[in-house]
């Protein structure tokens, strides 16, 4: 049986090992047998390709505004994380106008096991990027736009130049419009974050991924501790701090309660905003996105479980009584996911 043609093009994309086998990487840390497939002591998981369940099914790409998000897009020679790391909910998003860009090309550094976007070694920095995408947002009427990029630790700022200067732009094209970037960590250079921050970004996210047992091996190149450390540095400084995490890839449900936990604690001794529901604690972490891992190929981490509706539902009410202030949590939910409508409750829930 011949490979359908979409398939060819993720496959082609990889053309060596990704961190998806972190056997290859981290054999001297990480044993998948008890990381990430087991989570009972005894029990024995046997991998076999999983059916996905109803509640997963996602509309299909088409239609009049599909096509012209589409063609603006490819018209200014940009990149989106929505093509590029095969997003199931790109045919809904696109065909409501709305499409992440990504900055800094199409290749990634770093390989790890979740992620579907290309790595290796990328080409130069393109400095006319951030004008195209300041101008392919110019008229588009959009109310909210998410930029994300891939990690770039070839270069000496990780790309925070070009970050800011995306934002600025973007600002000036488009003053109406609220900005939300997605970064990577700038392997914990403080100079380079403070420039994006200093870009005033309206929502600054990074994406924690999963727990704090399960790093070694779905971000291999990252750390828990890091990324804990950006968002309490972006909350010191008055900013909007968004995260996200993926189950289903070997977490276990008492493992995302103590990681809501650290997103409280984070802010306790800075000496910014405060919570104001409890003046002895920073002002925590402002939003987080739950959804389910979903296995781009076979090179990439395999799904562990398919997680029911019931306990999105629960992650959301545990979330929010912890003091999160937005647990945006369902299947099909990414960091991105709805961001405009996500941007606009979370406006709300300030205004009370």
């Amino acid at each position: 049986m011949s490979t359908p043609p979409q398939s060819n093009r993720t496959l082609n994309r990889h053309p060596r090992r990704l961190g998806g086998d972190p056997i290859a990487n981290l054999k001297p840390i990480v044993s998948l047998s008890s990381m990430i497939l087991n989570n009972n002591d005894e029990a024995v998981h046997h991998l076999n390709p999983k059916k996905k369940p109803d509640w997963l099914r996602a509309k299909l790409p088409g239609g009049a505004g599909f096509k012209k998000t589409r063609d603006n897009v490819h018209a200014h020679k940009l990149h989106t994380v929505c093509e590029e790391a095969a997003c199931p909910n790109m045919g809904e998003c696109w065909e409501r106008g709305i499409a992440t860009m990504m900055i800094l090309g199409d290749t990634c550094t770093r390989a790890c096991g979740f992620c579907n976007v290309k790595t290796g070694k990328p080409g130069a920095v393109d400095k006319d990027e951030p004008r195209r995408v300041a101008e392919s947002l110019r008229g588009a009427g959009l109310k909210h736009i998410v930029i994300t990029s891939v990690d770039r630790d070839d270069l000496p700022d990780g790309g925070a130049g070009i970050w800011a200067e995306t934002i600025m732009r973007t600002r000036e094209a488009c003053p109406q419009m609220s900005i939300e970037v997605l970064v990577g960590d700038f392997k914990g250079d403080e100079a380079a974050l403070q420039m994006v921050i200093d870009a005033k970004p309206n929502i600054l996210a990074h994406n924690l991924e999963t727990v704090k047992r399960c790093h070694p091996a779905v971000r291999p190149s990252a750390r828990y501790e890091r990324t804990i450390e950006l968002l309490r540095r972006v909350k010191a400084q008055g900013g909007v701090a968004k995260t996200g995490i993926m189950v289903g890839i070997g977490e276990r449900k008492d493992e995302v309660f103590e990681l809501f936990d650290d997103l409280i604690a984070m802010t306790a001794k800075h000496e910014g905003a405060r919570d104001p529901h409890d003046e002895s604690r920073g002002d925590p972490c402002d939003i987080i996105t739950i959804g389910q891992y979903l296995q781009p190929t076979r090179n990439h981490l395999p799904i562990d479980r398919w997680v029911h509706p019931d306990e999105f539902a629960e992650y959301e009410t545990v979330g929010k009584a912890a003091g999160i202030k937005m647990v945006v949590s369902g299947p099909l939910v990414r960091s991105s996911y709805l961001a405009d409508k996500q941007a606009d409750m979370f406006a709300m829930l300030n205004d009370e």
